[in-house]
């Protein structure tokens, strides 16, 4: 377990967290990462980066030199960068409302950032909504499973133009004595 519970410790982290997200589907440069995250100076962008590289959760499938720099191209590694239901049994109510809290301010921060766009389209691509489920944990995994598989054809940018999406999922039990 300690390596699961490093991993989240790594990945929770606000920047780290918004690096991963925009790694996932695509490979991108450390240039690219800086586009797209032009709020996070270099210097802490690449400290972040070389954190993520080392616990595995990216990996550098690319080097080439411009301007006598090595630049880097960056993808998500063989260690998900996700948190599973081991995980969560083990983490202490502290870690849970700081990983949670965390999850809540990078959806909130892209939120705020399609609200205040000029572009006015980009609200045809916005959704929310909550609804109820009565399910069993067996049957939650069954639904993950085919959301899993409805989701994997779109998982990858392909090239051919589609506009990227973030889905972002929370699951809430409610206790019985409610």
């Amino acid at each position: 377990m300690a390596q699961r519970s490093s991993v989240a410790d790594v990945v929770m982290h606000p920047v780290r967290l918004r690096i991963v997200q925009q790694l996932g589907g695509r490979r991108l440069t450390t240039a690219q990462l800086r586009e797209a995250l032009p709020d996070v100076t270099q210097a802490t962008l690449y400290r972040h980066v070389a954190t993520l590289v080392e616990a595995g959760i990216l990996e550098v499938v690319g080097e080439r030199r411009v301007r006598g720099a090595v630049e880097r191209t960056l993808a998500l590694g063989e260690q998900m960068a996700h948190v599973d239901q081991a995980e969560l049994r083990e983490m202490s109510a502290a870690q849970l409302r700081t990983a949670f809290l965390t999850f809540l301010g990078d959806v909130s921060a892209s939120f705020d950032r399609i609200v205040d766009h000029p572009e006015a389209s980009l609200r045809d691509y916005l959704g929310f909504g909550r609804g109820p489920l009565y399910v069993t944990a067996d049957d939650l995994a069954a639904i993950q499973a085919g959301l899993g598989d409805l989701l994997a054809p779109y998982l990858t940018d392909d090239g051919t133009g589609k506009r990227r999406v973030s889905l972002a999922t929370i699951l809430l039990p409610e206790p019985d004595d409610e």
